[in-house]
């Protein structure tokens, strides 16, 4: 290695297994795939997808990822050892695990004798055997194992010389990892320092290393980066640090803080200044706010306000910011200033194809426009189509397929029926004609849906091909009841494409419905700039 090069610390990201488990936390088939591919153009090397042997969602998960295989990550399946006294070869799980059809997997087994006695109830001798047999047979599957030593720092404080044994069993079966947990998310970083330091020594000098903490004392962060630290070259967290009970080390502080500030090699610097954005995408997808106040991506996190900081950061931003907000994406917002945000409607501009000039009236009313509309609640961050309206907007090249001149919805809650039953009514015109249309269906929005459908089929074929994938509701203000403004986000997709639209409003059906046209207007945009691509290229 070059006396120049930046030691590697690979980045082993779980929000898709881990991050699941925290409370309130639900995502769909297609919200894993989302998010997969999103920490894939990141440029994360392990992606740990699930346990395939739990649930049928893991199982099609990595069916999908086989038919449409990841750019550069290496998807990772999950699952424990097998259970005592029975054998790998006829493990079930197992089986399952390898029908995944990734070459990596991550296996964790007990190093904490009190779990192995009263939560396995079995012998000490007896887990070393679970432990050594399956990853062997893994490996004769043509499989490469990770090993996640679950309680391993309450383990070792409490038998250092059994968990030390079981580590041995690993390194002897022929893991290729070894990551210490710490599960309960109690340790502190001195102990991780000299924990960790101690396993380094205790195991050969090529055995790789990582850690896995949790945040139960708000220090999953610092432990990791003792870690490694102390020897560790792999980390394990989650995005936004989602996870059960208090969270998972967070990657959205950890990447940045090994990278720019201890000079480790995680990922290019093109790929971490898609840290902020990819913090928020994820937190849209998975129908979780963002953290304001986060720590590197937060919106808060290099805004200031008034008096003396506003003056010392204009002169030099070094005075009240510890690195530069665009290395990880985020931007610095000074809030009296006019210019706060014109970085990224310009950024957003060029990712749609525009250039926009940084001192052009119309700029300045594209970000005036945004700021009024995330004052009442709107977010782009997921919602790019609608973000791609709004420019077009500003800029007066926004298509009108058609114009909404009403709509009313009317739901059939009859006691006893199982579903709601919901008619839709709407008046459009298109190209000058008036249509009157309506619809039936289970829900007001799918109603909604269907009755704009069926009135511009007729104009535009190509809205049959056009279908509604996720919708997501957030309640923005709950203190007010009833009355709460309510933000909509709508995914729909075509045989090609997914784009994201949004609606907000106090009144759910408008939410709704802006959210429903816009979908439907984007599409049609898509559709239009597909024929005009075509009509290019043949000439």
């Amino acid at each position: 290695m070059s006396a120049n090069k930046a030691p590697q610390i690979w980045i082993y990201d779980t929000t898709l297994r881990d991050g699941t488990q925290r409370e309130g936390l639900s995502v769909s088939i297609e919200d894993k795939l989302r998010i997969a591919r999103r920490l894939d153009r990141l440029g994360v090397p392990f992606i740990e997808g699930g346990w395939p042997g739990a649930n049928p969602k893991d199982v099609q998960f990595f069916w999908q990822l086989q038919e449409e295989p990841l750019q550069q990550a290496e998807i990772v399946t999950f699952c424990s050892t097998r259970r005592p006294y029975s054998k790998a070869v006829d493990e079930t799980m197992l089986q399952a695990i390898l029908a995944a059809g990734t070459h990596w997997v991550t296996i964790f087994g007990k190093s904490w004798d009190l779990h192995v006695t009263e939560g396995l109830k079995t012998t000490l001798a007896e887990n070393l055997e679970m432990i050594r047999d399956t990853i062997e047979y893994l490996q004769s599957q043509g499989r490469r194992v990770i090993y996640d030593a679950e309680h391993w720092f309450d383990g070792y404080k409490q038998n250092p010389e059994y968990a030390l044994q079981t580590l041995e069993v690993v390194v002897a079966s022929g893991a290729e990892w070894i990551v210490l947990c710490d599960t309960n998310g109690g340790t502190l970083p001195h102990e991780v320092t000299q924990i960790v330091a101690d396993v380094a020594t205790f195991l050969p000098q090529n055995t790789q290393l990582g850690i896995h903490t949790h945040n139960d004392g708000e220090l999953a962060v610092a432990n990791a980066l003792a870690a490694v630290i102390a020897g560790a070259n792999m980390v394990q967290g989650t995005i936004n640090g989602y996870g059960e009970r208090c969270g998972n080390a967070n990657l959205c502080s950890l990447i940045p803080n090994l990278q720019l500030k201890l000079g480790y090699d995680c990922m290019g610097t093109e790929q971490i200044s898609q840290l902020t954005e990819a913090s928020r995408f994820i937190s849209e997808v998975v129908n979780l706010a963002p953290d304001e106040h986060s720590p590197f991506v937060g919106r808060s996190a290099f805004a200031h306000k008034g008096g003396i900081h506003v003056s010392a950061v204009e002169r030099n931003p070094l005075t009240y910011e510890h690195i530069q907000p665009e290395q990880v994406g985020n931007c610095r917002r000074i809030v009296i200033s006019e210019q706060s945000g014109v970085s990224n409607v310009l950024a957003k501009a060029r990712s749609f194809g525009m250039e926009l000039d940084k001192h052009h009236p119309t700029t300045r009313k594209i970000l005036e426009r945004l700021k009024e509309l995330e004052s009442e609640g709107y977010q782009f961050e997921a919602a790019e189509a609608s973000f791609e309206l709004l420019m077009r907007e500003a800029l007066g090249s926004r298509q009108r397929f058609f114009e909404i001149k009403g709509f009313q919805v009317h739901c059939d809650l009859a006691k006893g029926k199982e579903n709601t039953n919901a008619l839709a009514t709407v008046k459009i015109t298109v190209n000058g004609q008036h249509i009157l249309e309506a619809a039936e269906a289970i829900g007001p929005v799918a109603a909604l849906d269907k009755a704009l459908r069926k009135a511009l089929v007729n104009f535009y074929p190509q809205i049959a091909a056009f279908e509604l994938a996720d919708y997501k509701v957030r309640i923005l203000n709950g203190h007010t009841g009833t009355a709460a403004t309510t933000r909509v986000l709508l995914e729909s997709r075509n045989n090609q494409q997914r784009w994201t639209t949004v609606g907000v409003s106090n009144n759910i059906l408008e939410a709704s419905y802006q959210a429903v046209v816009e979908g439907l207007e984007y599409g049609l945009l898509l559709s239009l700039i597909e024929i005009q691509s075509r009509v290019d290229t043949t000439h």
